[in-house]
């Protein structure tokens, strides 16, 4: 049983270090959104706005929040969002999805766009954090 005590220890802190990482990340994030807030919504109660609310945003598919009137592009992209998908999109969404309407130079910092995927990816579709 003392073999097992180390490892434990080491998976405790491990599983802290990585949370205490994670709300770091969530609280850049949030920072982040402000350059989102002109045109975006997210959390309880979001609406579309000039840009749909992102709410529940990974895992959706582009094109599909309610009640929001998208181009052409965006509805037929294809693409689901995902970690993935929105950092190649976030850095230069006209390059993404030509014939997006969002208008938004982009983000090139991988950090950034790694805390505001964080920050965005924890609310569900009713604007819940999960």
């Amino acid at each position: 049983m003392k073999k097992l005590t180390p490892s434990m220890l080491v998976v405790i802190a491990a599983s802290a270090a990585t949370s205490a990482a994670l709300a770091q990340d969530v609280a850049a994030g949030k920072t982040s959104f402000n350059k989102c807030l002109a045109c975006h919504a997210i959390g309880d109660g979001a609406k579309n706005k000039v840009g749909p609310q992102l709410n529940g945003l990974d895992g959706r598919k582009s094109g599909t929040a309610p009640d929001y009137s998208y181009s052409d592009a965006n509805k037929n992209s294809g693409i689901t969002w995902n970690e993935a998908q929105f950092k190649e999109y976030i850095k230069d969404p006209r390059a993404k999805i030509p014939g997006t309407k969002m208008i938004f130079p982009g983000i090139k910092n991988e950090n950034e766009a790694n805390d505001l995927w964080a920050f965005l990816a924890q609310y569900d579709k009713d604007g819940k954090t999960k």
